[in-house]
């Protein structure tokens, strides 16, 4: 036996010896492997679910690549085809609708537009209710007319109304009355021209009636039915009783108390 043999001979025979060596599996098992199993399942149909449910709502509400629905978004701005219904405010600085068809703004109860300026203060206000349009300042228009076989009326309940233009206000009524009527006085004033009425029948209701200073009894006076028109230095106009000649100057008393 040579050195070599006898070295590893020695070496081997120190060495212990193990008999009957215990194996640890290595893994997930029992119930914890179930478990595992049924998470990793959950899992997956709620990622089947949510796709789903994305594709629908995709397909509902019609996004492309422009927009969605009736929105379509493009280089000058936010353009809606049909109807469209808001539930928040929509501040825009423009709005325009497609060409020859209208612009429709409807709402349940009453629709407001505001104006303001830079600091944030209201200068204009328009609100389309049941009796119609309310204007908070002044309205500058071509032309106001009605809708056909209705009555166009505008109203100032606590303040005037006055209307302008820089070479006339022209107000027809082709197939109705014309009525003007206030709490009171009713002013028409021309500056460089005239009032010119062109009727065929003009009437003064409720003018004040006159009478002579100096008249018999009315037992033995004839039931007066022609009168004549009188107007006051200051312009309010009465009734005297018509007699041969002007009765004016005998009635002029009632200018006095106006």
């Amino acid at each position: 036996m040579t050195r070599e043999q006898y070295i590893l001979a020695t070496q081997q025979n120190s060495l212990p010896r193990i008999e009957n060596p215990q194996l640890y599996p290595v893994g997930i098992y029992g119930w914890r492997k179930r478990c595992l199993y049924f998470f990793v399942l959950l899992l997956l149909v709620t990622m089947i679910v949510n796709l789903a449910m994305t594709i629908w709502i995709l397909k509902v509400m019609n996004f492309t690549v422009d927009g969605m629905g009736n929105l379509r978004v493009t280089k000058k701005g936010i353009r809606l085809e049909g109807i469209s219904e808001f539930l928040l405010p929509l501040y825009v600085k423009e709005i325009h609708s497609r060409k020859d068809s209208p612009l429709v703004l409807q709402s349940d109860r009453n629709v407001t537009v505001n104006a303001r300026n830079h600091m944030g203060q209201l200068t204009g206000q328009l609100t389309v209710g049941t009796e119609g349009a309310v204007f908070e300042h002044s309205v500058e228009t071509p032309h106001i007319r009605a809708e056909p076989s209705q009555d166009l009326k505008l109203e100032s309940p606590t303040r005037s109304l006055i209307m302008e233009a820089p070479r006339g206000v022209q107000v027809s009524a082709a197939a109705g009355d014309l009525k003007a009527t206030c709490r009171k006085e009713l002013h028409l004033q021309s500056t460089e021209g005239e009032i010119f009425l062109n009727a065929d029948i003009i009437r003064l209701g409720n003018l004040p009636m006159g009478s002579f200073s100096s008249s018999p009894s009315s037992s033995s006076t004839p039931r007066q039915t022609i009168y004549e028109l009188c107007v006051c230095p200051n312009g309010k106009l009465y009734l005297s009783p018509a007699g041969a000649g002007s009765t004016c100057q005998s009635t002029s008393n009632i200018c006095l108390w106006s």
